[in-house]
């Protein structure tokens, strides 16, 4: 479809991908938004990858925006949502890199916010309902005392229950876009949008829905991670309002 001017009209939605050093994944994740989602652009968020993430993604149709240094995951995160508001996108989504999150899914998220039920849906694997068998996941033990500690913080701080505050699958519309695209200053990205989103009275949905194993990496909820990851979700839930002021 054209434009008055002849140029092609830009797409309502893009999906974004913070990947660092993923040439080896990205290739079947966007194929299958390309099958799922043939409508979206998709934008690469290179965090300064040393093999040939890049290459590979705009191989695959994919726009790539490439840091020339390794800066992690709350600057990939910021960055995507703030490219899809400068851009001009009505919606966005998010998934990682490693293949765990169906593009089918992420279409359920997006229905949502178009359907304006809410400014943001969050896929979750722990939360009931709709359909999805209670304990479809099973974590270990340790794990499992992970997971249940940041839940009972979110509930605190939150004032509602939310089972999975650190996924990574995302939908979100033009109004939350510029409230998640500031620079994070915790090391809990997820967490700290979620005081932002809440602060702003925006309206967030909690979904469940189904994922797969990662394709490759390892879990922030193991071993010392987990221990690191619980402390720094406690320190964002603690010290939010102070983080904002000081920016």
């Amino acid at each position: 479809m054209n434009g008055s001017s002849g140029e092609p009209a830009r797409a309502e939605v893009v999906v974004f991908i913070p990947a660092w050093n993923e040439q080896d994944n990205l290739p079947a994740v966007l194929e299958e938004l390309r099958g799922g989602l043939p409508g979206a652009d998709v934008l690469v968020i290179d965090d300064g990858s040393t093999d040939a993430t890049a290459a590979v993604a705009r191989a695959h149709g994919a726009d790539v925006l490439s840091f020339g240094e390794n800066r992690g995951l709350r600057i990939g995160i910021a960055t995507g949502y703030r490219e899809a508001a400068s851009r001009g996108y009505a919606f966005c989504g998010r998934v990682d890199a490693d293949g765990q999150h169906p593009v089918s899914e992420l279409a359920r998220l997006l229905d949502l916010v178009r359907a304006d039920v809410c400014d943001v849906a969050i896929g979750s694997r722990f939360a009931p309902g709709q359909g999805y068998e209670d304990d479809r996941y099973r974590p270990s033990a340790a794990r499992r005392l992970g997971i249940g500690l940041l839940q009972a913080g979110m509930r605190v701080r939150l004032g509602r229950p939310f089972h999975d505050p650190g996924s990574g699958m995302v939908a979100a519309n033009a109004r939350a876009m510029p409230v998640m695209g500031v620079p994070y200053t915790s090391g809990a990205p997820e967490v700290e949008a979620l005081m932002r989103l809440d602060a702003a009275g925006l309206r967030v949905e909690e979904v469940a829905v189904e994922m797969r194993a990662r394709a490759s990496g390892e879990s922030r909820l193991r071993g010392r991670k987990a221990v690191k990851l619980v402390i720094t979700v406690a320190g964002t839930l603690l010290f939010f309002r102070w983080m904002n002021r000081r920016r």
